[in-house]
């Protein structure tokens, strides 16, 4: 069977109406993610989209109904997670540490309360045969 999943597009975390500053603030100032233009198609549902280092693509996106999600969530790459920690405690983030899936990782929330996971290099993949 030929592949028809070709890669990963982006991811899109939900936020209450009115989120744009503090989404800003958050993903483009803490995180120092660049905000991307939305298509003119989006622009009236509210939100921001956020470009990663690797062509991909993180949206906030305005939920009626907004509830934080506590278990679902993106995981971000860095390249050191000390340095990150280190970042987290200079902003006054709290976060959680650990390296139970043989990485080293940290779980947080953004600024409206959506669990984030940042992890140093990346999880490997292994396939099953």
């Amino acid at each position: 069977m030929a592949t028809l999943i070709t890669g990963f597009d982006h991811y899109q975390v939900e936020a209450p109406a009115g989120c744009e500053a503090a989404a800003r603030a958050f993903y483009g100032g803490f995180l120092g993610l660049p905000e991307l233009r939305k298509p003119a198609a989006f622009l009236n549902n509210g939100g921001v989209w956020f470009a990663l280092p690797d062509g991909r693509q993180l949206h906030v996106g305005v939920a009626p109904d907004f509830v934080p999600r506590e278990k679902g969530h993106p995981a971000l790459r860095c390249d050191d997670i000390v340095a990150f920690g280190a970042h987290c405690d200079a902003h006054g983030v709290s976060y959680v540490s650990d390296a139970e899936a043989g990485i080293p990782r940290v779980f947080l929330k953004d600024i409206f309360g959506n669990r984030l996971e940042v992890v140093e290099g990346s999880h490997p993949s292994v396939l099953l045969e």
